[in-house]
């Protein structure tokens, strides 16, 4: 299939020099694929910086900077994998960072910011040093990663799974054929799904067309998803939900599979799926959130995704199911650690590729 061929080429040009990378023990819990939109309401791939809030979980693949800001301010049923209120892989700096309802967090460098740990008793793992922090009747464990090397281990590979899923499922899902059309009335753009036997809808647009209008009406018509693959590297959210966004974070995805920024100024109906974009939201979001880089200064909202799994990329989740798996039913074996690290190179040749491409096709005098 061609779309197989443009994934794998530069997968095959990134992972060629590594071979030789030995591979450690191999890990359990890894979340991917559309898991990943379930189990987290926002998933930054990069660096997380934010004066805001997150109703749900958080995972941080870089640093968590910026003003204070707030995690899993709802209470939240338990994780099937385990997953605290706040995953960082990197460090956590800048103002406090309130932990709430016991969520507890799990963080791979260094906590200078500090936590404020509210609700009831939580646990707080962190890889190097904390300070700024009171324990009172909470756990706090810090130094983790020199006392037990796995934990470092196994944070990069849960950061490893997430690039490689996300970006592979964001450019998977970006292959699916129309089924459902955008009509444009005045200012107005209703997005009329038409439901397959299987209960999804896909539509397929580009950022223009979001350009020409300043109203969403969005009538699911009885469909469990409804995919709206848009098209375009720079991308601007500002428009206004006809009826509110509730319900529509968990059964519409946005995709945007070539946008590198991206910028949200009103309330969002829907989850969103950029894994390659510098984002910045001044607005809330209703549904979960997969980014590379976030600037923050609009809530998270929950609402998380709870459609149907999506062609092969249903994702899993080693240790229990966080509610799908792959098409066929069955959970995808965890790749061992030393193949998450080769996916993790591919994902950036893949990226690589892409702009290079895009940076042709500009050269050329193409859209």
């Amino acid at each position: 299939m061609p779309h197989t061929f443009r994934l794998l080429a530069p997968l095959a040009v990134a992972v060629a020099p590594v071979l030789a990378v030995p591979v450690l023990a191999q890990s359990t819990t890894q979340v991917s694929g559309l898991d990943a939109l379930r189990e987290w309401n926002l998933v930054v791939l990069g660096d997380l910086n934010s004066s805001s809030e997150v109703e749900g979980r958080t995972f941080v693949g870089g640093d968590l900077t910026g003003n204070s800001s707030n995690y899993a301010i709802r209470p939240l049923a338990s994780s099937p994998s385990g997953q605290p209120g706040l995953t960082v892989v990197g460090n956590v700096t800048g103002g406090h960072k309130n932990l709430n309802n016991g969520s507890g967090a799990i963080i791979g460098g260094n906590v200078s910011s500090g936590f404020n740990l509210n609700g009831s008793p939580q646990t707080v793992k962190v890889g190097g040093s904390i300070s700024n922090t009171n324990v009172n009747q909470n756990i706090v464990l810090s130094g983790l990663g020199a006392s037990d090397p796995a934990f470092t281990v196994n944070l990069q590979q849960q950061k490893s799974a997430l690039q490689s899923s996300l970006t592979s499922l964001s450019f998977d899902v970006g292959t699916l054929g129309k089924t459902s059309e955008l009509t444009i009335q005045g200012n107005r753009g209703i997005f009329n799904a038409q439901p397959d036997a299987n209960g999804m809808a896909v539509f397929d647009i580009s950022a223009a067309d979001l350009d020409k209008i300043g109203e969403i009406q969005f009538n699911l018509n009885g469909a469990d998803t409804a995919v709206v693959n848009v098209s375009g590297r720079s991308v601007t959210l500002n428009d206004n939900f006809l009826g509110g966004t509730n319900n529509l974070g968990e059964h519409v995805i946005w995709n945007f599979p070539e946008a590198e920024d991206l910028k949200l100024t009103t309330a969002w109906g829907g989850s969103v799926l950029a894994p390659l974009a510098d984002a910045q939201t001044n607005n809330y979001i209703q549904g979960s959130a997969v980014f590379g880089n976030l600037t923050q200064n609009g809530e998270m909202h929950i609402g998380t995704y709870a459609g149907g799994n999506i062609g092969s990329s249903g994702g899993s989740s080693s240790g229990g199911s966080s509610g799908g798996s792959s098409s066929g039913g069955d959970p995808v074996p965890v790749p061992e650690p030393g193949m998450f690290g080769l996916f993790g190179l591919g994902v950036g040749g893949l990226i690589l590729w892409r702009r290079r491409r895009a940076r042709r096709e500009r050269s050329g005098g193409e859209g």
